[in-house]
């Protein structure tokens, strides 16, 4: 009694669904049949649009090389003196009554100037003067220097779009001047296009930007059905054949009686609907049910966050499958417990109760809580928490909802990025010291020079025997200076290249920049240029890397100096400026180089993007990530004296 009672609604669902089917299947086929037709018609009428629209487009192509053919003949004729000149408007009449579509026909010498014109007006070329419209005047230039017809790009002049070709001519590789012919599209059109074709399509010309230059039809506007289109060349420059037919008259008889089989289908489709609703609504309330609780519970299994709910009294309530893979532990072992948790690592034990009852009172940060946890096997982790209450249906706190993120992956690869922002700083400041080294040498060169001299000057006295002690003490104290001078130049090498953690200290800006001006003002002066320090005085002491915020000026002077490379030597200065800001430290260097484009200023900061041949592109990328690792700001703006100005801000210690 049961089985038959279980398989009363699959045979209750057949019975109903079978007619449908059986009329859906009906309905459908006689619509794929009457749409199988059109769609035949349809691709009939597109293949036999395709089919003559290259009819005519070869047409159009053989008319415009037949006209090429006779403007070469012409040229030939006209420059080597064949044609006598009361011949010449004849044979130019003869040429246009023969090319329909060709309006005007003129000569032009070796530099462009009209020599002589067909009959009629010659528009935009006047005897005596050279092209007015400038895609003809690209279009000679182009035949001349590659010795072949040209087609120009199109115009418009006299109401209407016209396009030359140019034919030039040449003996013994001298240009001896040009043949130029201008067709109107619309004419071409007009007298190209024959009646049976615009009889059934309309067909135009348009350009790049679908703008119609002519076109021609005897057919009456409506509803267009079909198009295509074609290259237009020659002449080419983006010229394309459009082809458009328009729709038919529909047959009535078909179009009546796909409605009134429809109609039968949809009466009879109705009729069943309406004696099978009253069963459906008996399984729609628990179709429901299931279909919420499979999407509830799909949705929760595939979650890669921890979801634990506990109660008020912090007792656990549920986990999903991510929190129980993440712990280790199944829900039958977790579900109950009260603190503290098994995967709660022991070291952590304290902290970790103070971010639980933190929870408990409802003073989690909305920003999540770091905490570190163990799984099952012993294994740490670190996990971010976030926290919400949890309520029931009547509105009332029931306890709280966590979800939990395992952030170990995530803190492993910042610390790993870190690293390797750090090694690339390193990198940079060595590549900066290697580019500058033929000049530190130089100025290591100079007091090592120095000490050489004292010391064989001193040396030679010496042996002389008339070395007074004065002399003495005043070459030794000489000799003294030029070591330290040598000392310091090295000490600020190794200072800047020395490889090590980053250290913020308490230090004055004023004395970083006067550093970084120390390292490079060998360099400026070997290429004319001066740097100017502008450093405002008592300024406050700031927490910063002093290696890092060399490195940053040493930047920004080196891309000043090479952006002045082609300054006039009175305007070649590089102004290093500090001053007090609001709540932060100002500082910027300028320069009267040649500036920035606005669309390169968008893309500066960005890895691997630079504006010189041989740049990296990470310089600029790397000064802004130390600034803001030190809470900064890094900008480029345009300087009012000319040039470009980089602007940094450094925040000031608190008090």
């Amino acid at each position: 009694m049961d089985t038959a009672t279980s398989r009363l609604p699959n045979v209750q669902t057949w019975y109903w669904t079978a007619p449908r089917i059986a009329v859906g299947l009906f309905v459908l086929a006689v619509a794929s049949l009457l749409w199988l037709l059109h769609r035949q018609e349809l691709e009939e009428q597109h293949t036999g649009l395709i089919s003559d629209t290259l009819w005519v487009e070869q047409n159009l192509r053989f008319q415009l090389s037949r006209s090429q053919e006779q403007l070469q003949q012409l040229g030939q004729d006209y420059f080597s003196g064949n044609i006598p000149d009361r011949r010449f408007e004849p044979r130019i009449k003869s040429l246009l009554l023969n090319n329909p579509g060709l309006t005007q026909v003129f000569v032009l010498d070796e530099g462009g100037t009209t020599l002589r014109g067909g009959p009629g007006p010659i528009g935009e070329a006047i005897a005596g003067e050279g092209l007015r419209p400038e895609p003809s005047q690209q279009a000679f230039r182009l035949a001349r220097s590659t010795g072949n017809p040209v087609f120009s790009a199109n115009y418009f002049t006299s109401g209407e779009w016209l396009f030359d070709i140019v034919v030039p001519h040449f003996s013994d590789g001298q240009h001896l001047g040009s043949i130029v012919a201008a067709y109107s599209i619309k004419t071409l059109l007009a007298e190209q296009v024959p009646w049976w074709f615009a009889q059934k399509y309309r067909l135009s010309v348009t350009d790049t930007n679908g703008a119609i230059l002519g076109s021609k039809s005897n057919v009456v506007a409506g509803e267009e059905t079909l198009s295509h289109s074609i290259p237009f060349d020659p002449p080419g420059y983006g010229l394309v054949l459009v082809s458009t037919a328009y729709k038919a008259e529909t047959s009535l008889l078909r179009n009546l009686l796909a409605l009134v089989i429809v109609g039968l289908g949809g009466g009879v489709l109705a009729s069943l609907w309406a004696q099978r609703r009253h069963m459906k609504r008996r399984l729609d309330a628990e179709q429901a049910l299931s279909y919420e609780y499979a999407f509830r519970k799909a949705m929760e299994d595939s979650l890669l966050t921890g979801l634990r709910a506990r109660d008020l009294q912090g007792k656990i309530i549920y986990v999903n499958p991510a929190f129980c893979r993440m712990t280790g532990y199944s829900a039958t072992e977790l579900i109950g417990l009260l603190p503290p948790m098994p995967y709660w690592a022991p070291e952590e034990h304290e902290n970790t109760l103070a971010v639980h009852r933190k929870a408990m009172a409802g003073l989690a940060p909305s920003e999540g809580v770091e905490v570190r946890l163990q799984r099952k096997n012993g294994e740490r982790f670190d996990a971010l928490i976030y926290e919400a209450p949890l309520i029931d249906a009547s509105g009332l706190q029931t306890g709280w909802m966590g979800s939990v993120l395992d952030i170990t992956e995530r803190k492993r690869a910042a610390e790993l990025a870190r690293q390797q922002q750090e090694k690339l700083q390193f990198t940079a400041r060595l590549v900066t010291m290697g580019e500058m080294a033929s000049t530190l040498a130089h100025e290591l060169n100079q007091p090592l020079s120095a000490i050489a001299s004292y010391t064989t000057g001193c040396l030679n006295r010496l042996d002389a025997g008339n070395l007074p002690q004065a002399e003495l003490r005043e070459a030794l104290g000489k000799l003294a200076s030029q070591a330290q001078r040598a000392g310091r130049v090295i000490r600020r090498i190794y200072d800047f290249v020395r490889r090590s953690e980053p250290q913020r200290t308490s230090c004055d800006i004023n004395e970083i920049a006067q550093d970084s001006i120390g390292l490079i003002e060998a360099d400026a002066r070997k290429r004319g240029m001066e740097i100017v320090p502008d450093l405002a005085a008592n300024l406050p002491r700031i927490q910063a890397d002093t290696v890092m915020l060399e490195q940053i000026l040493l930047n920004l002077m080196r891309n000043g100096m090479e952006a002045m490379r082609a300054t006039e030597a009175v305007q070649r200065h590089l102004v290093v400026s500090t001053a007090l800001a609001e709540n932060s430290l100002l500082v910027s260097v300028a320069d009267h180089g040649s500036g920035i484009s606005p669309e390169a200023i968008e893309h500066l900061f960005e890895p691997f993007y630079t504006t010189k041949p041989e740049g990296m592109g990470m310089g600029l990328n790397i000064c802004r990530s130390i600034i803001e690792s030190h809470k900064g700001r890094m900008w480029v703006e345009d300087n009012p004296k000319g040039g470009t100005i980089f602007c940094f801000t450094l925040p000031l210690e608190e008090t």
